[in-house]
This record gives structure tokens, C-alpha cells and sequence, in this order.
């Protein structure tokens, strides 16, 4: 049985619109401190807030005013149309119809089907603010619903303007394709085990119960030679080295965060007579963990 999670009180003496950036030591190669510098209080708040015995290193809470930016120390954006590779729909932007605090704690994406029949939405990255190399790497989401619609939180290495998708892995936390409301998708992307190939797995609902009706906790306990996925703290699989068999193993390196709602796609396939814009995805926090 799953269940909805509220962050602790322990959790909520961390800074919460700044993300912070403590340094992953040994278990990192690379991250990049983004926002104010820390102060001594900074250091033992996150030192002593923890999660399934790690160490808060990074966290963003989405706390603004409403209609506010997400932190652009931490957030970048993908902008454009083409297909993003899998035939989508939208048109992502960088606008506040598409991406904004709701000045109640949540990062609200917003894909809508504007006046001309277009579709827009967003997606934000941390590509060149935020990279991690292990940990148990979670976000709290509301996500959307619809024929069509298709969020996710997820990763890319860092290394993808140098050697490419998918040479560069790709660690998706978190997918849903709108047809099923009740199924969420994670899967890893590497060379031979790419696109359909990728190795996944899925969690499910009981009785009929959709992700869209209330926040989840999706996260990855990323560790050297293993992926395991969780849903509200319950883990449903674990991938390693030994999975690939003798394709490469590309996610033993830094990674950067991504969230957006796609419209339409090969997989969701396109919206429909039952498809009601807009939809958003409420994200309350994103939370990077270094697990002992």
C-alpha cells in the first residue's frame, strides 16, 4: 500500500528557497554550489536532517511569492518545438503561464492548448547550476492527468553536449503517460538498452486509484553500480551493472535534475475529446540525499 507523505518538521529547517549545495565529498565528483553562500546554521540544519539515514545535501522548496520565477540560480530552461525526439506536441517556454510558484510551497508546470489549437508547457534543468553523482535523489509531486499528457521528473548526464543521448545516461525517476492514471514508469537509458529497451520499472495504484489525485514521493537511491527505484519510500526495483550485461554502464558519473510535462509523444500519444487544459504538475520540494 502506498501512501501520500508530508515532510517532517526536521525537514523544514532547511532554507527553503535556496538550494542547497554542501558538497558530495567522496561520494560526488561534481557539484556545483548555486545561490547565497551557506552559513554555519545552513551546515548543522542540514547536517542533522535526514531521510532513511542520509544526509540532506541540496534542497529546493518552492517557497515564493505566487506567480514568482522558480530560483534561476538552480532552474534553467528548455525552450522550442520539434518533437524533443519522441514526436511531442508543445512548445516549451520560459514564461509564467508555463512555470511559477503558486505561493503555496509548490513549482507549478502548467501545459495549456492556447486560443490557435498549439500546445504549450515547460521544462526546467539544472544543467550548468546542479550536478549530483549518487544519493537518494526525491521530489513530492502532484502530477497531472489526461490522454496526452506525459510528466516526468528525471535525469541526464552531464556529459550529453560532449557524447550525446544516449551515451550520456539518462535516469528517469518518474514517468506517467495520461492512459494510465493509476501506472507511474522509472527507467534507465544507456547504449543497447535505449528507448523501448530501457530497463524500467513500474508501480501501481490499488482500486483504481490515480497518481494525479494526491503528492507522491518519487525518488532514485543512486549508488556506484546500482538504481533503485522508490514510490513514497517503498522501493520496486533494482537495476545494476550486472543488468546491462555487456552494454556500457554510464551512471557512475554526475547527472543533472530535469521536470516537465510533455503534451503528445509516440508513447501518450496526443490529447483527446477527454483531455481538459490546462494540467498542471505541483512539485512541493526536490531534495538530494547522501545516503551512508
Amino acid at each position: 500500500m502506498l501512501h501520500d507523505h508530508t515532510p517532517t518538521d526536521a525537514a523544514h529547517t532547511v532554507d527553503r528557497r535556496r538550494f542547497l549545495a554542501l558538497g558530495l565529498g567522496s561520494a560526488a565528483a561534481t557539484t556545483a554550489a548555486v545561490g547565497a553562500a551557506l552559513t554555519p546554521d545552513d551546515h548543522a540544519a542540514a547536517a542533522t536532517t535526514t531521510s532513511s539515514g542520509g544526509v540532506l545535501l541540496a534542497a529546493d522548496e518552492f517557497d515564493g511569492a505566487a506567480g514568482s520565477a522558480p530560483n534561476p540560480g538552480i532552474w534553467r530552461f528548455d525552450t522550442g518545438t520539434g518533437g524533443w525526439g519522441n514526436a511531442e506536441l508543445q512548445t516549451y517556454t520560459d514564461s509564467r503561464r508555463n512555470s511559477a510558484l503558486d505561493g503555496a510551497g509548490n513549482l507549478v508546470i502548467t501545459a495549456r492548448r492556447e486560443a490557435d489549437g498549439t500546445y504549450t508547457s515547460a521544462r526546467l534543468k539544472t544543467e550548468g547550476t546542479f550536478t549530483a553523482q549518487y544519493g537518494r535523489i526525491e521530489a513530492r509531486i502532484r502530477i497531472p492527468r489526461g490522454q496526452g499528457i506525459w510528466p516526468a521528473f528525471w535525469m541526464l548526464g552531464a556529459d550529453i553536449g560532449q557524447v550525446g543521448w544516449p551515451a550520456c545516461g539518462e535516469i528517469d525517476v518518474m514517468e506517467n503517460v495520461g492512459y494510465e492514471p493509476g501506472v507511474v514508469h522509472g527507467t534507465v537509458h544507456g547504449p543497447g538498452y535505449s528507448g523501448a529497451q530501457g530497463l524500467s520499472a513500474a508501480a501501481t495504484l490499488p482500486n483504481g486509484a490515480a497518481w494525479a489525485d494526491a503528492h507522491h514521493v518519487f525518488g532514485v537511491d543512486w549508488r556506484p553500480g546500482s538504481v533503485t527505484w522508490l514510490v513514497d519510500g517503498v522501493a520496486q526495483r533494482t537495476v545494476t551493472r550486472a543488468d546491462v550485461g555487456t552494454s556500457p554502464w554510464v551512471f557512475d558519473k554526475p547527472f543533472f535534475v530535469l521536470l516537465n510535462v510533455a503534451v503528445g509523444g509516440t508513447w501518450p500519444g496526443s490529447p483527446d475529446a477527454t483531455t481538459r487544459f490546462p494540467q498542471q504538475m505541483l512539485v512541493d520540494w526536490v531534495r538530494v540525499w547522501q545516503q551512508s
